[in-house]
């Protein structure tokens, strides 16, 4: 039997895993209370291998500390770490995406030392070429279908942003950090193009040796060259790779010119939809035949949407203030987001955290962590991507002992699509069907069968049910009956020879 082939070769994604691993960097020097501590990741590799994602990088651990004259001082220490992510789904040949953020940012005192640790969480996906043969034809009946399979491609690239602000008059620069939202994503015409803005947090020391704090919303685009045309969906993560600060001091003006330079890198991939011309379902009208079929996973995203909400409300200490506190800076601002999904509908709910610096009457300063709780409704009801990031966040103290807090939340969401698609792959050939001899058959066709389904039973094609029994209406109703003719060749008298 004949059975005709084509193969389908696409790229898409074809696993997701996460990974944990823990480091920690030692600091010495005359350190006598932590105010704040922060850990900034940058990965430099990764690589696939059987059954695991490797991958490496640095952590650079900030310190913001006072010693024991109670004059703040900061330290800067790194840390190179190697992990491994063990998957079932990780083959060589395969690339990894790897998006890694630190958590539980801790310092601990062990004699004269401090370490500050901290969790490296990785987010990893994996992107590989797909291979799949399909039916489109041969010595079969077939039932086709337009298939709508996604072609996943990657795309990356480097880019700069800058800044250059005015501020009051700073003696040193103790701590900055930054969070990246990606606020547009668009396939153009061989690129994809990415908008968004860095959140630019700075923690700064005064003349007087006291604290202040201050942020930067600093716009970027980018387009990154790859195989794409308007009619693709895209998005894209970017991550900062180094911020470089300058600062200029006007002792007559009493203000600080601050230059700001971003090095970031971004990451993005684009979806197309291609149609193939696949078998769902086939038989043989001579023979008994067993059918194999391939499952193909489909992903696509949809449009982007950016929920920007003023959030306030009572935080959630994880020290205790009183009114003889004086608070000096908000730092460290970080927001964390899930979907939910109830009676009430889909939500995104977390909450914003950051670290608040506070002064007490005795003149020592501490750090205390706070957190912000949000729960917002969702303008899409499947799932998601999202991404928060959080900026402007105030706090003060009306209630003794309480903090009431404020912040702009900039939430991202993005429309996820998953699903396969199913064809018929592979036909067996079997035993041959025993032959009908007769010239005509009446059927009875079960009720609400359609076309395909009788044709299949009666082993026709759907063209020859439909020509013999012109006035079938289907779905098949209740008593309907159905013809069949088979050709037969007459038979010919042998030539009789005359004498």
């Amino acid at each position: 039997m004949n059975v005709q082939t084509e193969t389908f070769h696409g790229y898409g994604r074809q696993g997701q895993m996460s990974d944990r691993t823990a480091v920690e960097c030692r600091f010495g020097g005359d350190v006598e209370s932590v105010l704040a501590v922060h850990a900034e990741i940058f990965l430099s590799g990764a690589e696939v291998t059987e059954g695991e994602v490797r991958y490496e990088g640095r952590v650079r651990f900030t310190l913001v500390y006072e010693d024991g004259d109670r004059r703040i001082c900061r330290a800067e220490r790194g840390v190179e770490f190697a992990a491994r992510a063990k998957g079932g789904a990780c083959r060589p040949g395969q690339t990894a995406r790897v998006y890694a953020y630190a958590e539980n940012t801790s310092v601990r005192r062990e004699g004269a030392g401090i370490y500050a640790s901290a969790a490296i969480v990785a987010e990893i996906s994996l992107y590989g070429d797909t291979k799949a043969e399909y039916v489109v034809g041969g010595d079969l009946v077939c039932r086709r279908e337009r298939v709508a399979c996604s072609v996943c491609r990657l795309c990356a690239g480097d880019l700069e942003t800058d800044d250059l602000f005015e501020t009051e008059a700073v003696a040193d620069i103790l701590l900055h950090s930054e969070r990246v939202c990606v606020t547009r994503v668009a396939a153009l015409h061989g690129a994809l193009a990415v908008e968004g803005e860095v959140n630019l947090g700075i923690l700064a020391l005064r003349a007087d040796n006291s604290l202040v704090s201050f942020e930067r919303l600093i716009p970027f685009r980018a387009e990154l060259p790859c195989e794409a045309t308007p009619d693709c969906r895209g998005d894209a993560r970017v991550n900062v790779k180094d911020v470089t600060l300058r600062a200029e001091s006007d002792e007559e003006d009493k203000k600080c010119r601050i230059f700001a330079e971003c090095a970031l890198h971004a990451e993005g991939y684009v979806w197309e939809t291609v149609q193939l011309d696949a078998v769902s379902d086939a038989f043989s009208v001579t023979h008994e035949v067993k059918l194999s079929y391939a499952e193909c996973s489909t992903e696509e995203v949809g449009e982007r949407a950016l929920i920007t909400e003023r959030v306030s409300g009572r935080a959630a200490l994880s020290a205790p203030v009183d009114f003889s506190d004086s608070f000096q800076a908000v730092i460290l601002q970080r927001a964390e987001a899930v979907r939910t999904a109830d009676e009430n509908g889909v939500r995104a709910e977390g909450a914003i955290t950051a670290t608040l610096l506070v002064q007490g009457a005795d003149g020592a300063r501490r750090g205390v962590e706070l957190s912000l709780p949000f729960s917002l409704p969702l303008p899409v009801e499947g799932e998601v991507i999202l991404s928060a990031m959080s900026c402007g966040m105030s706090a003060r103290q009306r209630q003794e002992g309480s903090v009431d807090a404020e912040a702009t939340l900039k939430l991202t969401v993005v429309p996820v699509h998953n699903g396969r698609v199913r064809w018929l792959a592979g036909v067996q050939e079997g035993e041959c069907l025993p032959e009908n001899d007769c010239a005509i058959s009446i059927y009875v066709p079960r009720a609400g069968d359609g076309l395909w389904e009788l044709a299949r039973r009666l082993r026709k094609s759907p063209e020859e049910v439909c020509e013999n029994n012109p006035d079938l209406e289907f779905p098949i109703r209740e008593g309907q009956r159905v013809i069949v003719y088979r050709k037969k060749a007459l038979s010919q008298a042998p030539d009789v020879k005359k004498s």
